[in-house]
């Protein structure tokens, strides 16, 4: 028996006769069976998956319109105590926040254009922009440690005063307060929708947060008459900006080399496994374009399987997938009979049919 496959793109045409246009379940159910089918992710079609994708971009343009309205105000507020205090940390630390608001363009722009249509060139989309889109995070990141760290060392070697220390302080406080509430909501809203680069800013916002507290410390070494407090704490918000450098370009690295959590290579194996016709799992692999998983997965059935048979294990295989890995939204299963599994069989089982007398030519 040929090998089998199956594309999970839309599968409405192997539903059951009593489910026509997709899972329309009875009316009459229990109240708690329908409070959990309402609660309960249930997206079954491309149509619905590309719904739920375009509610992720809409939820990470409004968690970046947010977060840049409260970044921007804060940052207002320190520059005004920048120029009357000159304050070097402070300083840094308003750089942080206005290139952290900053980002949030980029990234806009990559959720826009990650919201258009697949075409015959881009045939998964345009997802990868916001993958682009979280470079350019960690470029702006680079060049905020670069800007700190240089204003940092002039003012040790050109040492003055810090003006206005209490104002200094608060400044840092509000600094601290708004990016910790940016973080927060960026890093949520980011794993929630799958969005790398969203979480990589989110990261930025937090660290920023921290070095705001350290504008505090500077102003109190400042009020001890400890002219080199202020600069120091400068050179140390760079180097806190070098680890958040680091770790969003981790995050960003990762996603670009199509890494994934293991634990959902696991799921989607375990899953696949539990399905009913499925004697073994030969290979899965999963990738993120954009904030949206894809899936493949080879499978093996018995070999004495119909094509219609093998067809429906696959389809089953699929819409079990598509329920057990979140944010998955389109799946290519492929079976194998047992006997002549893996890809390797392929070549001589073309070879084969194509060498057959009866082979279509």
């Amino acid at each position: 028996m040929s090998t089998y496959s199956a594309i999970a793109m839309d599968h409405d045409h192997h539903r059951h006769d009593h489910h026509p246009h997709g899972h329309r379940h009875p009316v009459r159910r229990a109240w708690w069976r329908r409070a959990l089918h309402r609660l309960t992710p249930h997206t079954h079609d491309t149509a619905a998956k590309v719904d739920d994708s375009l509610e992720a971009s809409r939820d990470g343009l409004r968690a970046l319109w947010i977060s840049l309205a409260v970044l921007a105000a804060t940052a207002a507020a320190q520059a005004v105590i920048v120029a009357a205090s000159g304050s070097v940390a402070l300083l840094g630390d308003t750089l942080h926040n206005v290139t952290d608001a900053l980002t949030a363009v980029p990234l806009a722009i990559a959720f826009l254009i990650g919201r258009r249509a697949a075409t015959r060139a881009y045939t998964y989309g345009f997802g990868r922009a916001e993958d682009l889109a979280g470079i350019v995070i960690v470029v702006v990141i680079a060049g905020s440690a670069i800007a700190a760290g240089w204003t940092a060392v002039d003012r040790l070697i050109h040492p003055t005063s810090m003006t206005h220390v209490p104002w200094v302080a608060a400044a840092g406080v509000v600094g601290f307060a708004g990016n910790e509430i940016v973080a927060r909501y960026r890093i949520r809203v980011g794993r929630r929708i799958g969005s790398a680069a969203l979480v990589a800013d989110g990261l930025h916002a937090r660290t920023d947060g921290f070095t705001s507290l350290a504008v505090v410390a500077a102003a109190g070494g400042a009020a001890a008459g400890w002219q080199w407090a202020d600069p120091l704490v400068g050179l140390a918000i760079t180097v806190a900006i070098g680890y958040v450098l680091r770790d969003a370009a981790r995050e960003v690295y990762r996603r670009l080399m199509d890494a994934v959590d293991p634990a959902l290579v696991d799921t989607a194996e375990t899953t696949l496994r539990a399905v009913p016709g499925v004697r073994d799992v030969t290979a899965v692999r999963l990738r993120w374009i954009g904030h949206r998983l894809h899936a493949e997965a080879d499978l093996v059935v018995d070999a004495d399987l119909s094509l219609l048979a093998a067809h429906e294990v696959a389809a089953d295989a699929e819409h079990q997938l598509t329920h057990a890995v979140p944010r998955l939204v389109s799946a290519t299963v492929h079976t194998d009979p047992a006997g002549h599994a893996g890809a390797h069989h392929h070549v001589t089982l073309s070879h084969r049919r194509r060498a057959a007398p009866t082979a279509p030519r």
